[in-house]
């Protein structure tokens, strides 16, 4: 999720656990115990695109990070605050949890999270929420900003941390549920217009959990459709993009390039521009792709070129840029219209 989001939730995590013996503290420390894992984004100038998606969500982003850092954290709190009424129990409660629901929420996102590094690099992901999602943080961090102001001895103060975070973890099984109605919807399409798939991916489009994207994955290449939940059919117009695999034949055996594909859980398209090959990441899709346009400019894209022997790998900058027309037609998509 965006940094703000997980600062709301490190600080609620932080209150829930220290707020009634430190007050305010308790939500500024779990605020930066709820950005600590976001940290590794300040290796990025140091690596190239491959080595940056490999290690981000990866090694601080496990539970092996938690255990090992917790207690290191409650250490150097106890340094700073030598007479404060936290222990090493709780500063180190504060740590762990901070870090845990950090890393347990970035996972119901597309991008992926490497839970169990160093054993596995898998990300995992349950694809129910998008990385901003207005209707998760904003009513959590008002309540957040409200209990702030209460005395940390006040039972208010402390039902309203709970509220915020009941809420929250409401809205996070809404958005599970909504995925199980657009995947019933999605399934029936698959089978009505005879598309035989070998497995497939929903998420949400950005900022909603009502309109929904599939990928479903075959032999020869990709099907893409969107569904909202507020549409009055269920018919879905599926479009359809060739995997053009077979460019990537003479560099499969390249380890970079099997971490990028293992990377993007084998949904990418290859495209050929030039000399170079441009791998398109399905996971994320496209930008316009929910107005039909095939030719739509995908959201991550890595260019691959050879150059003396060496392969290279780099993510293209984003190019579109949304105007008012765009998204006045994007947020009626959500309300059903097609």
């Amino acid at each position: 999720m965006d940094s703000v989001t997980q600062i709301v939730l490190g600080a609620a995590v932080g209150e829930a656990v220290c707020g009634r013996k430190i007050g305010n503290k308790a939500m500024v420390w779990g605020a930066i115990a709820g950005t600590i894992p976001d940290l590794d984004v300040m290796l990025a100038p140091f690596q190239d695109s491959v080595q940056y998606l490999s290690n981000h969500r990866g090694f601080t982003h496990s539970f092996l990070f938690a255990f090992l850092f917790s207690p290191l954290f409650a250490w150097l709190l106890l340094k700073i605050y030598p007479n404060g009424k936290a222990n090493f129990k709780d500063w180190t409660l504060l740590f762990f949890l901070g870090f845990v629901t950090h890393i347990a929420l970035d996972s119901f996102t597309t991008w992926g999270t490497q839970l169990f590094f160093p054993f596995s690099n898998y990300g995992v992901a349950f694809y129910s929420v998008f990385v901003i999602d207005p209707l998760y943080t904003v009513p959590f961090a008002v309540l957040l900003i409200w209990a702030a102001f209460k005395k940390k001895e006040s039972k208010v103060r402390t039902k309203l941390n709970y509220i915020g975070i009941g809420l929250s973890s409401f809205y996070l099984m809404v958005t599970v549920l909504n995925k199980n109605i657009a995947n019933k919807v999605f399934e029936e399409n698959f089978a009505s217009q005879g598309i035989k798939y070998e497995s497939y991916i929903s998420k949400p489009t950005p900022f909603n959990s009502i309109l929904w994207s599939v990928t479903a994955k075959t032999k020869e290449g990709y099907y893409s459709g969107f569904y909202s939940l507020l549409d009055n059919q269920k018919e879905i117009e599926f479009t359809f993009l060739e995997n053009n695999h077979h460019l990537l034949n003479p560099y499969k055996e390249n380890p970079k390039l099997k971490r990028l594909i293992e990377i993007t859980k084998n949904y990418y398209t290859v495209e050929k521009s030039g000399d170079r090959l441009m791998i398109n990441d399905l996971r994320f899709g496209q930008f316009n792709g929910w107005q039909g346009d095939e030719k739509a400019e995908f959201v991550f894209v890595y260019d691959m070129v050879e150059k003396e022997d060496e392969l290279i790998i780099e993510q293209k900058e984003y190019m579109f840029k949304p105007d008012n027309e765009y998204l006045m037609a994007y947020f009626n998509r959500i309300g059903g219209k097609k």
